[in-house]
């Protein structure tokens, strides 16, 4: 089994292995090409799904204060 690891640069929008740009600079590992393709997308449907959670709304003054 290879031990391959997969990154998206968030500077050249693409897919590069271990050795591509600064950690700073992309997101990852991912485990396949094709889910670190997916990188931007995945970002985009946690967001979406994070702003919709009943369970988290930072405009909700709680009692305590």
């Amino acid at each position: 089994m290879v031990d391959t690891e997969f990154y998206f640069c968030l500077k050249h929008k693409t897919v590069e292995g271990k050795d591509g740009c600064r950690a700073k600079d992309r997101l990852g590992p991912y485990p396949t090409h094709g889910e670190a393709e997916r990188a931007l997308e995945k970002v985009e449907e946690r967001n979406e799904e994070w702003e919709n959670d009943p369970d988290w709304n930072d405009d909700v003054e709680s009692d305590d204060e």
